[in-house]
């Protein structure tokens, strides 16, 4: 799922919005109405343990769309889990009324309370003795979450469509509301009036014209599929067929229903779909579910879903950005569902990194690490865990900055501690695990294929980024003494702040030391909330790069820490930025003078701001505002308007370093 949020900014008017930007929040009214319904509905979690779901079959007539009614039967068929199983329950809101339930030899006693629908069979089932039931049902659905079941419209047409996740599928169908009980299949039959288009997963088997303008379309999904991702979207749809050749000799339907309206303006980003499918067919395998299709159905809400095989799509999330965020989950989300919601990160922390591979992949290493510092950006505001804490609410499940932009920064950081090769070997055998594929996973199982493909210890890692806070915030301190006429000895102290847990985080970090001769890069294991280390360069080091490639979160200051006279700043300096014009980040150089060193922590300095102003005077960022000890600092800017969470545009910016009547300003350029 990717989750959009509009702002009504007044920049400029030459300042378009990124499509690739607009999901960053929650749709704010969306969230409180997922709020105040979870807390009226009270969910239940995770669903009746007593079976196992093996099939569902849905058939789903709109009796009345001007009254939001629906009407229609769900057949569930299911595999005792225990011994003499006398009833079982469903979860279905109590909005709706159940007419009937039947069983194999006739009616099934029942009743329905507090949003469960509680099933009495005529006789004990055994263990391992499959049944099957028929629910029949109707009124009209609840709206809990995301909106579950809506009835809207658009251009004067209705647009009937469901988003179920996380627990909206009991809204409208009796179900087992737990992603952990994947059914082995199913079956949606939609009927409505002829003038609609009613769209499901799978594979459309039948199209049946039915007396009194109406037909019933019947979809057939041949695959494991959670509840949740079930979905219908019902509308005028144009159908925009294309072609996914996977083979010399294959090829599979990719299938888009678009409101009439839109078409023409949505088309040529329907076409990029062909080329994400080529890219991530090749990075995580072939596409799970090559049988029956892929596609598009346009509806009413604001962002995108990922229903199983069908992702459903708001018109403003028809962006590169979203539509491979949600082609990516037909690997990490459907083919492998987290087990619970406390591990969502599998889900969307996997699709939001994969927005980055497509662009590394279509448009080279600038644009993926482009992505990265704007994922970045938004990781650092990250509250809590990873890990989920609290599933009873909406919000913290897809909190943006957490589940989406720090989980996927996460897998930034397993890229850089493993290297291409292992990295990608990784997310392949993890999507084609034999017990993971077509199932589910939490956050160990993915831990334990990285362990095995890389040969690699990484409790360390998963346990700080998944279960721990926040992120590491470095001091770094160093020096260098002349060994002979080449060589040098460079001492490097690091230091990181008391975080809360864990207190201090372990990682490998690459240091580059740019001497007259070289250019050096060695790779340390920091595994000390303070530590030292000392390696020796071939001529004078002029810089020490921190994690030059950027593949850790932190917030990180670098100091040149002078142990002789020469080698003390003097004076106050602000640098020219380097690399100028930039994008999409530059670095930005200043020395504080002082005769301490403060290698292993010296005594504070002076109160220093850095800020960032736009052509008009406008503050844009503050990049510094403490008292900093003495020595040579570097810091980086990635330019992002913290008002509105939008890229600035292009054009000329003004920095400026102010140490009490200290003031110095210097231009710099971005590019668009």
């Amino acid at each position: 799922m990717k989750l959009l949020l509009f702002f009504l900014i007044v920049l400029s008017c030459f300042i378009p919005l990124k499509a690739q930007e607009y999901y960053k929040e929650h749709i704010k009214s969306e969230m409180k109405r997922g709020e105040r319904s979870l807390r009226l509905n009270k969910i239940q979690y995770p669903g009746d343990d007593r079976f196992d779901v093996t099939y569902y079959k849905l058939d789903i007539t709109i009796a009345s769309v001007a009254k939001k009614k629906i009407s229609g039967n769900v057949v569930v068929n299911g595999k005792s889990l225990a011994d003499s199983l006398q009833s079982i329950y469903l979860d279905l809101q109590s909005v709706l009324n159940v007419d009937s339930v039947l069983g194999k030899n006739g009616k099934l006693g029942f009743s329905h309370l507090d949003n469960k629908l509680h099933i009495n069979f005529n006789s004990a089932i055994n263990l391992g003795e499959e049944f099957s039931i028929a629910v029949y049902y109707g009124g009209t659905p609840g709206s809990s979450g995301f909106g579950s079941f809506e009835f809207g419209s658009h251009n004067g047409a209705a647009s009937i469509y469901t988003l179920s996740e996380p627990y909206g599928a009991s809204d409208w169908w009796p179900c087992k509301d737990t992603p952990a009980d994947k059914a082995d299949s199913s079956d949606v039959w939609i009927t409505c009036a002829t003038s609609l288009i009613p769209v499901s997963n799978g594979k459309l088997i039948e199209v049946v014209t039915n007396p009194g303008s109406t037909h019933t379309y019947k979809w057939k999904n041949s695959y494991p599929i959670a509840n949740y991702l079930i979905s219908l979207a019902i509308s005028n749809f144009v159908e925009y067929e294309q072609y996914f050749k996977y083979s010399e000799t294959d090829s599979m339907p990719v299938i888009h229903y678009i409101y009439p309206e839109h078409f023409n303006q949505v088309k040529p980003e329907l076409d990029k779909t062909i080329k994400m499918l080529e890219i991530f067919s090749e990075k995580f395998g072939e596409y799970p579910f090559l049988k029956e299709k892929y596609g598009h159905a346009q509806f009413g809400w604001g962002g995108g879903m990922e229903h199983q095989t069908v992702s459903s799509m708001g018109f403003y999330a028809f962006n590169p950005s979203t539509i491979s965020h949600e082609l990516a989950h037909q690997w990490f989300g459907d083919k492998i569902t987290c087990k619970d919601w406390h591990n969502i990160w599998l889900n969307e922390g996997f699709a939001t990194y994969s927005e980055g591979i497509y662009f590394e992949a279509l448009n080279g290493k600038n644009a993926y690490k482009n992505f990265i510092n704007t994922e970045m950006y938004y990781a650092k505001l990250a509250k809590g865990s990873i890990y989920v804490k609290n599933i009873s609410m909406v919000n913290e499940i897809f909190n943006s900055y957490r589940s989406y932009a720090k989980a996927g920064i996460v897998l930034h950081m397993l890229r850089g501690v493993l290297g291409d090769s292992l990295f990608f070997r990784t997310l392949k055998e993890y999507a084609n695990h034999p017990e993971f594929s077509y199932g589910v996973a939490v956050t160990e199982d993915f831990q334990a294929v990285t362990e095995k493909v890389s040969g690699h210890q990484l409790e360390y890692f998963f346990k700080q980024w998944i279960y721990g806070e926040n992120f590491p915030v470095y001091s770094v301190y160093w020096n260098y003494n002349q060994q002979d006429e080449n060589n040098y000895t460079v001492n490097v102290h690091i230091n990181q702040s008391v975080n809360s847990n864990p207190a201090f985080f372990s990682m490998p970090i690459q240091l580059r030391i740019l001497t007259q001769t070289q250019d050096t890069i060695i790779t340390v294991f920091n595994d000390q909330q303070s530590q030292s280390f000392s390696f020796t360069v071939r001529g004078v080091p002029y810089s020490l790069v921190f994690d030059p490639e950027n593949w850790i979160l932190k917030e990180v200051s670098v100091v040149l820490s002078a142990e002789s006279d020469e080698q003390k700043p003097l004076e106050f300096t602000l640098y020219q930025n380097y690399p100028n014009p930039f994008n999409p980040s530059t670095k930005i150089k200043y020395t504080i003078p002082s005769s301490d060193s403060p290698l292993l922590g010296g005594k504070r300095g002076e109160l220093i701001t850095l800020k960032v102003f736009d052509i008009l005077g406008r503050e844009v960022a503050v990049l510094v505002n403490e008292e900093k000890a003495p020595g040579v600092y570097e810091v980086e800017y990635t330019p992002l308007n913290t008002h509105h969470n939008v890229s600035l545009p292009g054009g000329v910016y003004f920095y400026q370093i102010k140490v009490e009547d200290y003031i110095q300003t210097k231009k710099m350029i971005l590019l668009r």
